[in-house]
């Protein structure tokens, strides 16, 4: 007797598992092998985070990940839109602009088929310059040769905006973090202007290697940059940077991940548990996922969400507006 119902526990048990087995297959059977993420140059911290959650997923979820050098936020909207790209980074700022059409490096293309997927981080502006230029403010940089990132990313969309503001004019040089971090060391320009999540990992090599003054805005001109701006003052706490002891306020725009419309439910979903259920594994990938907090779903405030984000904030009984839900969403499964 005893042997029979041991053979019928391990059938009952075979059969748990062979359905537990057939079921997973089908929630992955529409999945892609390989996806694409689009971060941003190397040397900032779209590349950094973004390679970490892509590798997270890659040994999560057992698909390929590989994460794109870009040329930052505005261009990712365009590659995700298209498809070239399943998977991006953008800051809200470009993004805005984009689902209306205004992008600069595609004026008159809504980017529609982009959908929101999870909240990772505010980007803070912030300027560097080496120590012994005397570059210590934003009025120093006028008539001065000023690096703003990569053309498309956060950066060298608003910083130009942030001078003319200002008043202040400057000659702009594009180019990747790595490589106008390089640039400055070696003088060929005189202060490097970014958007990044902190610490800036271009702005923490170079501080290593020099001495260095990091800034940002008077009140008076954060006053004028947060009227005219979709930004909004941020404080970098002190000590965030070796040589910044004290808190330093700045103006700063949330980033999202980004997903093409046509990517599965499921699979979107289960990226939002890996990359949302974990936030102590993504702080070690890099400090400025400490934001990267389901709550903060809130700073969307436009763009559709993918309907696997809808289904996993619903399912952590957060409740999403209407006017944030897909036209092609059905319900969840």
């Amino acid at each position: 007797m005893k042997h029979r119902f041991m053979g019928w526990l391990v059938i009952g048990l075979t059969a748990i598992a062979m359905a537990g087995t057939g079921a997973l297959a089908q929630e992955r059977s529409d999945w892609p092998g390989s996806v694409k993420i689009g971060t941003a140059s190397q040397g900032g911290t779209y590349f950094i985070y973004g390679a970490g959650w892509g590798n997270r997923v890659q040994e999560q979820l057992g698909v390929n990940t590989t994460a794109e050098v870009t040329g930052g936020p505005a261009q990712n909207l365009v590659l995700v839109h298209s498809g070239e790209l399943q998977f991006g980074m953008t800051t809200m700022g470009p993004a805005r602009d984009a689902w209306d059409g205004k992008l600069e490096m595609a004026p008159g293309l809504e980017t529609r088929n982009v959908r929101a997927m999870f909240p990772m981080y505010m980007t803070p502006f912030q300027v560097v310059a080496l120590q012994r230029s005397g570059i210590d403010s934003i009025s120093d940089l006028r008539g001065k040769r000023v690096g703003v990132g990569p053309r498309g990313g956060t950066a060298s969309v608003y910083w130009p905006r942030f001078f003319q503001d200002l008043g202040v004019n400057v000659r702009l040089q594009y180019g990747g973090a790595s490589d106008l971090a390089g640039q400055l060391q070696d003088g060929l320009i005189d202060a490097f202007a970014f958007a990044a999540g902190v610490p800036i990992s271009a702005f923490s090599q170079l501080e290593a290697q020099q001495s260095v003054n990091i800034f940002s805005f008077t009140d008076a001109e954060l006053d004028v940059v947060t009227a005219n701006n979709p930004v909004s003052p941020v404080v970098i706490p002190g000590g965030t940077y070796r040589s910044v002891p004290g808190d330093q306020t700045t103006v700063a725009m949330w980033n999202y991940a980004i997903a093409h419309k046509d990517m599965p439910e499921s699979l979107v979903q289960r990226i939002m548990e890996v990359v949302l259920d974990d936030n102590e594994r993504m702080v070690r990938i890099h400090r400025s996922a400490t934001e990267t907090l389901p709550e903060n779903y809130t700073t969307n405030s436009f763009m559709w969400f993918h309907p696997g984000a809808v289904c996993y904030l619903q399912a952590k009984g957060f409740e999403v507006d209407e006017r944030l839900i897909p036209p092609e969403m059905a319900g969840c499964h």
